[in-house]
């Protein structure tokens, strides 16, 4: 059964910083691409991030380039987002994924809140 647990959410002023971590279990993972989605109130989920198996092909949405970073460890099984200078507009839950095709996320965490504050 493929379980994937994020940690690392909490509360933040604007210009803060938080790193998002991703326990992947039950799952290939060094075969999967990765990824990162966000989904704030009212809204429909977005894409923030993906990281292909190997770690060399990596995507931002525009709204993040430049201030998220993603990283994994495929040691540890382990997918992160850095994140920096927050803002008011990032606050959203925050969702790992797994791929089963190519660009075909079926693998989805719980999630964990993020809040900035202005």
């Amino acid at each position: 059964q493929v379980q994937l647990v994020e940690s690392g959410g909490g509360l933040v002023q604007a210009g803060g910083s938080l790193r998002l971590s991703c326990a992947a279990s039950g799952l290939t993972f060094s075969s999967k691409t990765m990824g990162w989605f966000r989904q704030a109130p009212g809204k429909e989920r977005e894409f923030v991030a993906s990281i292909s198996s190997s770690g060399t092909v990596i995507s931002y949405a525009d709204s993040v380039r430049g201030r998220f970073a993603i990283s994994r460890d495929n040691a540890k099984n382990k997918v992160s987002l850095e994140m920096n200078s927050l803002k008011p507009e990032d606050t959203a839950v925050y969702y790992c994924a797994a791929t089963s095709l190519p660009s075909l996320y079926s693998y989805w965490g719980q999630g964990t809140q993020v809040t900035v504050s202005s």
